[in-house]
């Protein structure tokens, strides 16, 4: 596997952004190629952890908000920056990246800091990638807040506004993960945020996972993580710790996914789900300070396990 490192001074002086990055070497499950995983771990070491997941084409950059005002409320948090994206090493090669890779890829990284008693707060494919952790490791997470993500099967149709987004995203010539970003946001966002979310990719050769993410998504009951999503259900139709459903107003691509959390897992009955008026897929970017409201208050609400 040839790997691709982004050079660090592309990511000096990016609006908001003071963090420092930590790392964690994660083996690819198929070749043992060794790739390097980025992520931030700010506030109090001994708090319970909040585990923020990006989804495509972001990287942990998108939680800049929520790093910000949940370390001040006390707890300590953690976002990483999935493989191909952010500072994280970036396989060169489309083929490289697959589902299934990046669920072993994460798993590793979350094992090697052995993370227990987690709020995972998860959105686009940070869901998708997620909530096969929990499935995989449930006792390890005390409550799940979903936003605008979902763990699809191929056995419903993913609807036109993903097949648009697909389609785009295999035939642009020129893959702009900023333009992307911009798209789905509300708000527009300044020049200076725009060229943050541009960092990691210095040209098109540094792409390839942003690129091969949306052609991941199982589509259709025959898909090859179609049977591993299936059996991940099983376990998430009986998981009973809190989810909370926080889907944005302005979302095409994942409306009305929230119905099949709230249906299937044990863990959503009586919580207060709530819809973050005024946000689009990046939910982050649009709502970012309700967000921190919303987790903060979720976490406060509800027991953890060392309280049960």
């Amino acid at each position: 596997m040839r790997v691709l490192r982004t050079p660090d001074e592309r990511f000096t002086d990016l609006p908001d952004w003071p963090y420092e990055p930590r790392y964690v070497t994660v083996t690819d499950p198929i070749d043992g190629t060794e790739l390097r995983m980025a992520h931030v771990d700010e506030g109090p070491m001994g708090a319970d952890p909040v585990l923020l997941l990006h989804g495509e084409p972001s990287w942990s950059y998108l939680y800049r908000t929520l790093i910000a005002g949940l370390s001040a409320d006390g707890h300590r948090v953690l976002a990483p920056d999935l493989i191909g994206f952010g500072r994280s090493d970036k396989p060169a090669e489309r083929s490289d990246f697959t589902y299934a890779r990046h669920v072993d890829w994460t798993t590793q990284w979350l094992e090697a800091l052995d993370l227990q008693h987690v709020t995972l707060f998860c959105q686009d494919w940070g869901g998708l990638i997620g909530l096969r952790l929990v499935a995989a490791h449930p006792d390890r997470f005390d409550r799940v807040v979903v936003a605008n993500s979902f763990l699809p099967t191929g056995d419903r149709d993913p609807g036109d506004a993903f097949r648009m987004w697909r389609e785009f995203s295999q035939t642009v010539p020129e893959f702009s993960c900023s333009a992307v970003v911009g798209m789905g946001c509300v708000t527009p966002l300044p020049h200076e945020v725009l060229a943050a979310y541009d960092a990691p990719f210095p040209d098109q050769s540094f792409v390839a996972g942003a690129r091969q993410f949306p052609a991941l998504v199982p589509a259709s009951p025959d898909d090859p993580e179609a049977p591993a999503n299936r059996a991940a259900w099983e376990v998430l139709e009986r998981f009973d710790r809190p989810v909370l459903c926080a889907f944005s107003d302005q979302d095409p691509i994942t409306r009305g996914a929230d119905r099949t959390i709230l249906e299937r897992i044990p863990g959503a009955a009586g919580q207060s789900h709530t819809t973050v008026e005024g946000g689009g897929h990046f939910l982050q970017e649009d709502c970012g300070e309700r967000l921190v409201e919303i987790v903060s208050g979720f976490i406060a609400s509800t027991p953890g396990a060392r309280e049960r």
